[in-house]
């Protein structure tokens, strides 16, 4: 009689203990190593740019009229002690947040419901999609016509340059949304609000940020370029005059202050994002291992 088939099975060998701990990490570097390499990057190209101005190096980039990095810093460190300087920053400031504020609301409200709704989306897509191509810094004269002051303008150019991003993210992340969360609140006797706050913007609060991590960015690049054009203060009308005075100094001090609150406002987003998106994995760049998960032992 021949023995039963299950017993004829070869059974996988039993793991030997810590043998998943063993498997192979990937490399991560602790948190000074990171900030020493990313203020050794900016050392090296203060460094090289240094020494291509102070060479006069003319091949085919000339570097003999350009300002060098201690002449900018010179001027940098005179106009931080004048109040036209911190008069310049703040109304930049004031009308980068007032535009994006206004842009982040109604970007994510328009997407939203363009992403939800058929009739919406029939009424506004269109004249939208027509309007995203038309650069923001286009807009100029149509917001000169169309608003009392220049202040105005340059807030209503600002907001324009953030908007699309925002409404094109946030329409696409709502549409990518899985349909299953959606009919499990209905099931449950939710109605259109509680999906709309339980399912649909917690869902899609990914892809928001990252309109308005785009869109922070847009941002700077077109309030300073209508500051030059039609604005009678900020960094981008300061920089502008400079270069018309020939300051070439002045003018690298516009584009290093421009540079440095693009920055700062890109990272408080992003900051502000990471908070609110606790619940999502991250990857560790801490150096410092994960714990390994201890696994119930088989019988």
């Amino acid at each position: 009689m021949s023995a039963p088939t299950s017993s004829l099975r070869s059974r996988p060998a039993p793991e030997a203990p810590g043998a998943r701990a063993a498997a192979p990490r990937p490399l991560r570097r602790r948190p000074w190593v990171r900030y020493t390499l990313r203020a050794g990057s900016l050392l090296a190209a203060l460094g090289l740019w240094q020494s291509l101005t102070a060479l006069d190096v003319n091949l085919w980039l000339r570097f003999a009229q350009f300002p060098s990095a201690t002449d900018v810093v010179r001027e940098f460190a005179d106009r931080l002690g004048t109040g036209a300087y911190w008069q310049d920053l703040t109304d930049s400031l004031s009308r980068i947040l007032t535009g994006f504020a206004l842009a982040a609301v109604l970007g994510v409200a328009v997407g939203t419901a363009i992403a939800r709704s058929p009739l919406v989306s029939d009424l506004l897509g269109p004249v939208l999609e027509v309007c995203r191509p038309i650069p923001a810094i286009a807009l100029v004269p149509v917001a000169i016509l169309m608003f009392p002051s220049n202040e105005q303008g340059i807030v209503f150019i600002t907001f324009t340059a953030a908007f699309f991003p925002v409404m094109v993210s946030t329409r696409h992340a709502v549409r990518a949304l899985a349909p299953v969360w959606e009919e499990a609140v209905l099931t449950m006797g939710g109605g259109r609000g509680r999906v709309l706050v339980s399912v649909v913007l917690p869902g899609a609060l990914p892809g928001i940020l990252g309109g308005l991590s785009v869109g922070i960015g847009v941002s700077w690049i077109c309030v300073i370029s209508a500051e030059m054009i039609s604005g009678a203060y900020g960094v981008g009308y300061r920089t502008w005059q400079d270069y018309t005075i020939v300051d070439y100094p002045g003018v690298f001090v516009g584009m290093t202050t421009i540079g440095v609150l693009g920055w700062l406002t890109s990272t408080a987003v992003e900051l502000a994002g990471r908070r609110l998106t606790r619940w999502l994995p991250r990857t560790e760049t801490t150096g410092r291992p994960a714990p390994a998960r201890k696994e119930a032992a088989t019988p």
